[in-house]
């Protein structure tokens, strides 16, 4: 209840003019009423008209007080209202989709997914070690923000001002050079939270209005450790990759790192749960080798896909094909993380793959034979988007999971 009710009546609010044409029209209808009372066709006749310019009077001023509180809440009007309407109405009735990993590649296809339901959870990866964020958790010792700022962008229904204001890098001559605003505005929250990071997250959710969560997988400190076939290691995601060894195995400095709980809860209560795409050693694999996740991916009633990456990643995914990649969320996690896999089977202008090859990193071979053999549903379409980048198209993507569910999963809308 407001501290006081009188404001509604302040001259300017446009809200008391129509209250009392409408408060007239009640008056008029009851004039009319007892006119219609009276024995006399001609009075009779007069109080019906009565009643109808009373009804015309309401009708007239709260049709008006709508659209004055409508302006009043919205101010860019009924494009706003539209869009409010189909997301309460169509996107809430969406399945709940968990999408896990991190990196560009999952605030990409979020960003698509927030069109097809609002009921989406990104569970997204904080070990990132270099960088803004990087040196962020050096000095205030929190988990990784990138990635996490990258999903609350990406869900944001803001004005896009908001957006580009969290993304936004501080140039090289400043005292703050490479760190990222959105970066530093979850270093403040978690400050301002008591170094909950996980309420600084859902505070930030709040300043972006965004459709959907994203939550962390963990928030402890973790850092990755890579196990090389050479039997080095390697301690930081930034230093992974490795071009003279292949990995072995991947590890966390703290092995009783737990999931957090709204990341469990959101697993649980699934419907599609999606891996990837991402860089598959840095921003899937993270996520599953948390105590306790690849457990709770396994029970989860929800149809697994996995994403696979359109390019090999020199250092981490040197020569792998998709069966590759899957084997290696399978020898981290288990065999029952997965139901389908998507992949890309259309192949890129020659050159527009000039510059990979310097940068030793070729198409991913979507060998779908060898992923059916080892027991699993494939979907293999074209899902390749080219500009400055070989990538996932987002539209195609979103097109091709939303087929996958469809097809394979009764979703009801």
């Amino acid at each position: 209840m407001p501290k006081n009710p009188f404001k509604w009546l302040y001259p300017g609010m446009k809200v008391k003019r129509w209250l009392f044409t409408s408060l007239m029209g009640v008056v008029v209808v009851g004039i009319g009423a007892v006119l219609t009372a009276e024995p006399y066709m001609l009075v009779s006749t007069f109080g019906i008209i009565w009643i109808l310019c009373g009804m015309v009077l309401i009708v007239l001023g709260m049709g008006k007080m709508i659209v004055s509180l409508i302006t009043l809440f919205l101010p860019k009007g009924e494009k706003d209202l539209v869009n409010i309407l189909y997301q309460r109405r169509y996107l809430e009735r969406g399945p709940k989709i968990v999408t896990i990993g991190g990196g560009h590649g999952l605030s990409h296809l979020i960003f698509g997914l927030k069109e097809y339901t609002s009921n989406i959870t990104a569970i997204v990866t904080v070990a990132d070690s270099g960088g803004s964020s990087g040196r962020l958790r050096e000095e205030f010792n929190i988990v990784a923000p990138g990635d996490i700022r990258n999903c609350l962008v990406a869900l944001a229904d803001a004005p896009a001002l908001m957006g580009e204001l969290f993304q936004f890098r501080f140039s090289k001559d400043s005292e703050l050079k490479g760190h990222n605003f959105g970066n530093l505005f979850l270093t403040a929250m978690v400050q301002l939270t008591n170094g909950d990071f996980e309420k600084a997250v859902k505070e930030t959710s709040h300043v972006l209005a965004i459709r959907g969560k994203v939550v962390p997988s963990t928030v402890s400190n973790i850092h990755l450790v890579a196990e090389y076939m050479d039997g080095t290691k390697t301690e930081g995601e930034a230093k992974i990759p490795n071009p003279r060894s292949r990995i072995k195995r991947l590890s966390l400095t703290d092995r009783d790192a737990y999931p957090t709980k709204d990341a469990l809860e959101a697993i649980d209560e699934a419907d599609i749960i999606i891996l990837g795409p991402g860089s598959l050693y840095t921003s899937v694999i993270p996520n599953l080798i948390i105590k306790g996740m690849s457990e709770a991916i396994a029970k989860s009633r929800a149809f697994r896909i996995y994403v696979c990456n359109v390019m090999t990643q020199h250092g981490e995914t040197d020569g792998f094909a998709a069966s590759d990649h899957l084997q290696a969320i399978i020898d981290h996690a288990n065999k029952d993380v997965v139901d389908a896999c998507l992949i890309n089977n259309a192949k890129a202008p020659q050159e527009a793959l000039g510059r990979y090859e310097e940068e030793v990193s070729f198409p991913v071979e979507p060998d779908v034979k060898k992923i059916r053999e080892m027991g699993y549903k494939v979907e293999a379409t074209d899902l390749l988007g080219v500009t400055d980048y070989v990538r996932h198209d987002s539209s195609k993507l979103n097109a091709a999971i939303i087929q996958l569910i469809e097809t394979h999963r009764v979703i009801k809308r």
